[in-house]
């Protein structure tokens, strides 16, 4: 069975008639004909019946026509992806992303980015620092912005895009709220509201209270920056959160404040799966997030 002959015999169902079928393809009417015959002959069964002048499908002929439209439709969508993948002006990108880096950092590169490539489509995937390695892996996703960056894995590998400061958060009315900078060790008293143990942000609180000197007292844990700021905002606690996370302005607002001793800070990097090869069009973006963090360090400095 070739290709050549499911395209033919499509073409036919559709017109009901040779003629019109080989003047749409452009080949001979003999050659429609002649393929048609061959595949009634290979399958084995009738796949259309002459009513005047037209042909109709046979019972079977409307069984096999829904399987092939549905094959012919799968083969040039995988055509039109193959054509994507090596186009860097469209297509699609995969990225994954941390929900603290959803707010601020991915729609201000994503936007960015298609100013200048209008064409290009983005599926986006948020996760925990595990599954968005995972999904790396895998190859579910092209690229994933990860924190912290992990300098050295066997499967992933990558750059690293910034350092990140965490800056604590108080409730409006707490007697630390109007200070220029706090040491840490200035809030062993307090509850602190975490993020669930899978998140990496959790564990870079964790280390810098023990660097402070004491283990914090967990009053509430959640999963979401959103919560986090809520819960602190109406007085659940206190706790550290990255500055991108703190840009957007809520009704429930806590009090951000600098933390001079110890200085925490994340690192941020973008990973994909050690040794592929990525799409160009991923590529691009992967190229253009480098000089864009190189961009920013420079007005930083």
């Amino acid at each position: 069975m070739e290709f050549r002959q499911l395209q033919y015999f499509v073409k036919v169902a559709r017109k009901q008639h040779v003629t019109q079928a080989a003047e749409e393809l452009h080949v001979a009417q003999s050659a429609v004909s002649r393929q048609i015959h061959q595949l009634e002959e290979e399958l084995g069964v009738q796949l259309f019946v002459q009513k005047g002048r037209n042909l109709q499908l046979t019972s079977v002929g409307k069984l096999f026509l829904c399987r092939v439209e549905g094959i012919l439709t799968d083969l040039e969508r995988a055509v039109s992806e193959v054509h994507e993948f090596m186009d860097p002006e469209q297509g699609e990108i995969r990225i994954g992303f941390p929900h603290s880096l959803g707010i601020y950092l991915l729609p201000t590169v994503v936007a960015r980015f298609r100013e200048s490539h209008p064409k290009v489509k983005f599926k986006l995937r948020q996760g925990t620092f595990n599954s968005l390695i995972r999904d790396v892996m895998k190859g579910e996703i092209d690229l994933s912005f990860i924190s912290p960056f992990p300098e050295k894995h066997s499967h992933v590998s990558g750059e690293l895009l910034l350092q990140e400061e965490l800056y604590a958060i108080l409730p409006p009315g707490h007697a630390l709220a109007g200070q220029e900078g706090i040491r840490l060790e200035q809030l062993r008293d307090e509850s602190f509201v975490m993020f669930s143990e899978e998140y990496s942000l959790r564990n870079i609180v964790l280390e810098a209270c023990t660097e402070a000197g004491f283990n914090p007292h967990i009053g509430f844990e959640g999963e979401e920056t959103d919560t986090i700021r809520g819960l602190v905002a109406a007085g659940m606690g206190v706790s550290l959160l990255p500055e991108m996370a703190l840009t957007e302005i809520s009704q429930l607002q806590p009090m951000k404040v600098k933390v001079t001793d110890p200085r925490v800070t994340r690192s941020v990097g973008l990973i994909q799966r050690s040794g592929d090869k990525l799409p160009l069009v991923a590529e691009g973006f992967r190229k253009f997030l480098l000089e864009f963090f190189r961009v920013d360090e420079k007005k930083e400095s």
